[in-house]
């Protein structure tokens, strides 16, 4: 498999057009196929993975003639290593269990068929995308994510906020693919005429792209990252994203679309490190650059908005941002193999999450903590327990999965000298254990504040979070360097980084850690036990209102970029349309008015009026006098008849006998 992974998106994508073509004709309306082809794709995917764990883990890649422009040759091909197994692992089990949900979850939906097969053709993008041999094809992938996240975000399209949420998110999207599309133009050029990541990374390394070249690529393409992974300031398209299906949000936030961006800075790393000074790659150190301090600003501003959210998707669509920040930050100090742990621990945690939402929602029909929950810890034993797991690993809480990764993004970044970046995930750390106590605290303790009759979930509905459960748990023991564990580490790390340390072992980081994360929750105890809320704390205290009332508006950011940006750029399309109207169609319409009126005066006065008219009247003349000429004729004698009658005759036949005797 691993010299053959092609075959792994082949099926969902011939399954997405099956579905769509001929789903409404299958029993369960196409709903079989889709689930066969994510399993059918996660038993691949596992091949794969074990030939490349077991085998001589060598980079492998394929590449066969795409198209010619002059003498430019592109081949479109895979590429294979640790990083693409794991992904497509990732994506297939996360997919198959979303997939299985979703055939119950959405069962009485009015557009189940179509559901089933944009979510099918989703899956088969992003496996396309982790396994792409080159940028060009890379592109391909991404956009058809951005295209079938349009389409699952507006599923409910009758709802015009579900749109306006789908045209936000696309567009925002599309913004930052400006920097995508620049990015890779400037790398083809710099890097030799090429679009191959192999010789793109290995230019970047060997020196072989000018530096001003390789700022310009990395910046443009860090731009692209910050609006696929919904980092600030672009990340306000996610949490509006929450308008579509929940199965299709558990997606989006933990195996494809918004991890996109992670996995284009890990694939293209060697870019990004160079041009910016990331860590051990670089000839050069710096404290400082836009990658980690992107990330590092996403993990505060997104943690401290989760805090006022009632929505509990939005809550867990701010979570996730935060924890798209915190790998974003790890790739930015140089752990690389921490950033990619994190995104693999953090997929489970969140489509657990999210498929518990899913859970609680069907229970009692809405998603408002504070209206709609509170008191399901006991009629809803299975999503209580499997939701404290997920949230414990996104919290950080040993031994689950999301404690490892969080312990080794701290860990190499105070290694490789980024101490202010270490302190940032540690206070995010803090943060995330407050929020999260508290979304559990409104979801399962206290009354239940509702008007429904909570009840535990179908099976087909807990199974896929049970099973999401036992794999955040015990995901964390595939790189536990404090237990002396590294296997992920020795699959995924590529061949430029074998000799960078990836299994950082520091006790004062795990303890400070842990203590944060008791802090957090502490804090998050005491506070509900009193009755206190981000809203109880804007009355109370003064200096706290406008804390929250910024918070609560979103830092305004959305506000800015529809006054200044969408409605200036409305009024500025206005203002040029008038202009246009008024000074150019309007104008053009007037003088070719009058120059139809000149030509028509003309017309009459010199072709009607004297050709026309006198030809008419010319004829008529002629027709007046013939008339009379021949009225002498018809006098009404018969004998002049008969005369006329026998000369015609007669001249007739001497005609005819003429032209016999020729």
């Amino acid at each position: 498999m691993v010299a053959h992974p092609w075959i792994i998106p082949l099926i969902p994508a011939a399954s997405f057009l099956t579905i769509l073509f001929f789903g409404t004709r299958m029993p369960r309306r196409g709903a079989e196929l889709g689930v066969a082809a994510m399993a059918s794709g996660l038993v691949l995917s596992t091949w794969l993975a074990i030939e490349w764990i077991t085998g001589s883990r060598v980079t492998h890649e394929t590449r066969h003639p795409w198209f010619d422009v002059g003498s430019i040759h592109v081949a479109a091909g895979t590429l294979t290593d640790g990083l693409t197994a794991v992904m497509l692992v990732l994506v297939s089990i996360i997919s198959l269990l979303v997939q299985i949900y979703s055939s119950s979850y959405m069962r009485d939906d009015r557009r189940y068929t179509h559901y089933f097969a944009v979510l099918t053709l989703f899956t088969a993008a992003m496996q396309w995308f982790v396994m792409s041999a080159n940028v060009l094809q890379m592109i391909f992938g991404w956009e058809v994510m951005s295209l079938c996240s349009f389409l699952l975000i507006g599923h409910w399209w009758e709802e015009k906020r579900n749109v306006h949420a789908a045209m936000k998110a696309f567009l925002t999207t599309r913004a930052s693919d400006i920097g995508l599309f620049v990015g890779v133009i400037v790398l083809f050029f710099a890097a030799g005429d090429t679009f191959r990541i192999i010789a793109i990374n290995d230019a970047a390394l060997a020196g072989g792209i000018e530096h001003g070249l390789l700022i310009a690529a990395a910046s443009a393409l860090l731009l692209a990252v910050i609006g696929k992974s919904a980092q600030f300031p672009l990340h306000t398209w996610l949490p509006d994203a929450m308008a579509g299906p929940t199965p299709m949000s558990a997606l989006i936030h933990a195996a494809t679309m918004v991890v996109a961006g992670v996995f284009l800075i890990a694939r293209l790393f060697p870019v990004f490190a160079e041009a910016f000074s990331i860590g051990s790659l670089a000839d050069t150190f710096h404290g400082l650059n836009p990658v980690a301090l992107i990330g590092a600003i996403t993990i505060i501003v997104a943690s401290l908005l989760a805090f006022v959210q009632t929505d509990i998707k939005k809550l867990l669509s701010y979570s996730t941002v935060s924890q798209l920040g915190f790998m974003v930050m790890a790739l930015g100090v140089g752990a690389w193999v921490a950033a990619i742990f994190h995104l693999f621990t953090h997929a489970f945690a969140k489509a657990l999450l999210f498929l518990n939402a899913g859970n609680v929602s069907h229970a009692v029909y809405g998603f408002d903590l504070e209206r709609d929950m509170g008191g399901l810890r006991k009629p809803m034993p299975i999503t209580h327990a499997t939701f404290v797991v997920g949230g414990a690993s996104l919290v950080g809480i040993g031994p689950l999965a999301g404690f490892w990764s969080k312990e080794q993004i701290v860990a190499q970044a105070g290694a490789n000298g980024y101490t202010a970046f270490a302190v940032v995930a540690l206070v995010g750390t803090f943060l995330t254990a407050a929020y999260m106590f508290r979304c559990y605290a409104l979801m399962f303790l206290g009354e239940h504040r509702g008007s429904a009759h909570p009840h535990e979930a179908p099976r087909t509905l807990t199974v896929p979070c049970v099973i999401l459960a036992i794999m955040t748990a015990g995901a964390g023991f595939l790189h536990a360097p404090a237990l002396g564990i590294d296997a992920f580490g020795s699959w995924v790390k590529p061949d430029y980084l074998q000799e960078a340390a990836t299994d950082v072992r520091a006790a004062l980081p795990l303890v400070i850690e842990l203590l944060l994360v008791a802090l957090g929750l502490g804090i998050g105890v005491v506070a509900h036990s009193r009755g206190v809320g981000p809203r109880g704390l804007a009355t109370r205290f003064t200096s706290a209102r406008a804390v929250y009332h910024l918070l609560h508006n979103r830092l305004y950011l959305d506000w800015l970029y529809d006054k200044i940006f969408v409605h200036g750029i409305r009024r500025g399309l206005a203002w040029l349309v008038h202009w246009v109207d008024h000074n150019v169609i309007d104008n053009f319409v007037d003088r070719l008015g009058r120059a139809t009126v000149a030509v028509g005066v003309a017309l009459d006065r010199h072709f009607d009026g004297r050709l026309v008219d006198g030809t008419v009247s010319e004829l008529a003349r002629g027709t007046n006098g013939a008339g009379r000429a021949l009225s002498s004729v018809q006098n009404g004698r018969v004998q002049r008849y008969l005369t006329i009658a026998v000369a015609g005759v007669a001249i007739v036949t001497a005609v005819i006998a003429a032209g016999g005797l020729h």
